[in-house]
């Protein structure tokens, strides 16, 4: 545990670490702060406010009790077809709406059992499924009796999630064709397996050159440093300012022309930032398109849209550009689900990687067929959002692979309920949290952030040292730099005032940048945190008067 008083040599090894490793050296330091003098107790006055991690503090209460009211009926549908004590049988399909609509008639007032009977309707009408299939299928997964099957994704699942994307991710405009999709454990097993399965299918090979639209989520940056991949990385940076000492996080046209080099293969964005929280905007969006369809047409891009149903009309670049977009969505942000582990992998029916794969010399097929072969007889015919499912599980366990039953179906629920009026409600009353926030924390601070219209507000990124320039010119913003480390805030933040943060130079943005989540303490802890900083930051503006006298 790092003590006090900490040297700038003692500093500048410390921020060699991940920021979120180093988030833990803070949340030491904030705990000592706390911890009462020798003898006197109750003599801290210091409260740990940890806003370096993303895990909200809200929580969707109606899909999850439409699942465990579904839980009562799935066991008593086993419990008909073989009931000897704690023993019960595998449900049947025949029959089996009739039965859960009796059910909810008997039930009318079991917690979540109104919103289920609206959630199992909307499938049906909205999607056309048959009934009994439909039920069954939620009733068998929510008690896991079985393997996925078909493994991917299940097929009822697999046709909400596409209503819920089309929503959500697209506007309500999703491109032509279809979208298949794979269930994961989160989006963090979606970037593994995605990076994994573009090697194993020579997509990628180690050193390529990749690009990555920065500041991004560290994982997108530490991955392909990895001796597995050891990638040349372009930095594409969101270097604009909207005026002096205020940055406006957009991409410079001359910057995202960086990826018109056809040695760039893969890039990857967080969409919207993380961690300055905006929506890409449509000229990046457009100028993207017009480098796929001109310069650059192999270039293969993975959207990270975690954070997408906070930005009021969304429309991901999976959308504009279909064909060479790997999708990646998470469930936890936006229903307070971390611990669930929901995500998925989208990927466009007609894509230029399985165009790539079948046109890859006989001996790179040769090597795939094999590699595939205890699967199918025609292995070469496989497609890549399938090949992702195999990898995940060393292909020699493909017939086990796939996303728990019980997660997919809470998952389904998840995304049904963002359909209902109940569900519009909630992301309403969700947005309306995180720019609550935002506004207290910046009125605490007293600092200033541009004004964007798509702006999710999930996290905010302050850049310290061009609001030493903003206040105090540039004199003022030469002597930190010259005097201290750039996440020497940070450590006092932690030391003096208990406030946890992380460092933005951790996700290659500027390096006396600060992270900031606005999901995870209650709102006026951002009030406190704004007075924090802003005495922090006036405790250097007068450590630079004193020196300058």
């Amino acid at each position: 545990m790092p003590k006090t008083n900490l040297t700038r040599e003692q500093i500048q090894q410390y921020a060699q670490l991940s920021p979120f490793e180093l988030k833990n050296i803070f949340i030491d330091l904030a705990k000592e702060a706390q911890a009462d003098k020798p003898g006197q107790k109750g003599t801290s006055s210091v409260q740990m406010l940890n806003a370096g991690r993303g895990n909200p503090n809200w929580v969707a209460t109606g899909p999850r009790e439409a699942f465990y009211a579904l839980g009562y009926f799935s066991l008593s549908e086993s419990r008909r077809v073989w009931t000897a004590d704690n023993l019960g049988g595998m449900p049947e399909k025949t029959g089996a709406y009739e039965r859960f609509d009796a059910f909810v008639r008997r039930n009318p007032d079991m917690p979540g059992i109104e919103l289920l009977a609206q959630c199992v309707q909307l499938g049906i009408q909205r999607f056309g499924f048959d009934k009994d299939a439909f039920v069954h299928e939620l009733t068998d997964s929510s008690i896991g009796d079985n393997y996925p099957v078909p493994d991917r994704i299940l097929e009822h699942v697999q046709e909400i999630v596409r209503g819920y994307i089309a929503d959500e991710m697209f506007d309500k405009k999703p491109p032509p064709g279809d979208i298949s999709y794979f269930a994961t454990e989160g989006g963090t097993a979606a970037m593994c397996y995605i990076f994994d399965s573009l090697m194993k299918n020579g997509m990628l090979k180690k050193g390529d050159k990749i690009a990555l639209m920065v500041p991004v989520f560290t994982p997108y940056i530490e991955i392909p440093e990895l001796d597995t991949y050891e990638f040349d990385v372009t930095y594409v940076e969101a270097s604009m300012f909207a005026e002096t000492g205020v940055r406006e996080w957009r991409y410079p046209e001359e910057e995202v022309a960086k990826l018109e080099d056809p040695e760039i293969k893969l890039v990857c964005l967080v969409n919207p930032s993380n961690p300055p929280s905006l929506a890409l905007s449509q000229r990046v969006a457009d100028q993207l398109k017009n480098i796929v369809a001109t310069k650059n047409p192999n270039l293969l891009i993975v959207t990270d849209d975690v954070y997408g149903t906070f930005v009021e009309g969304f429309r991901s670049i999976a959308a504009d550009i279909p064909r060479n977009t790997l999708l990646v969505y998470s469930y936890s942000k936006h229903y307070g689900c971390t611990g669930w582990r929901l995500g998925v992998i989208g990927l466009h029916d007609d894509n230029i990687i399985d165009e790539r794969i079948a046109a890859l010399p006989q001996d790179e097929k040769d090597r795939l067929n094999k590699r595939y072969s205890s699967l199918t007889l025609e292995p070469e015919k496989i497609k890549f959002i399938d090949r992702l499912v195999a990898d995940s599980r060393q292909v020699a366990l493909n017939h086990t692979a796939g996303l728990s039953l019980p997660q997919q179906v809470m998952l389904a629920f998840f995304s049904l309920f963002d359909m209902l009026d109940e569900g519009q409600a909630y992301k309403e009353k969700i947005r309306g949290i995180v720019r609550q926030r935002l506004d207290l924390l910046l009125e605490g601070s007293q600092m200033k952030i541009s004004d964007d219209p798509h702006r999710a507000g999930y996290y905010i990124e302050l850049d310290l040292l061009a609001q030493a320039e903003l206040e105090h010119g540039k004199a003022f913003a030469a002597y930190l730099e010259k005097n201290y480390e750039p996440v020497d805030p940070l450590f006092r933040l932690a030391q003096q005032t208990g406030v946890v943060l992380l460092n933005g130079g951790g996700f290659e943005g500027p390096q006396w940048s600060v992270r900031v989540s606005l999901a995870n303490l209650d709102d006026l802890d951002y009030l406190k945190i704004g007075h924090h900083l802003r005495e922090i930051f006036n405790d250097y503006a007068e450590e630079w008067r004193s020196a300058s006298a």
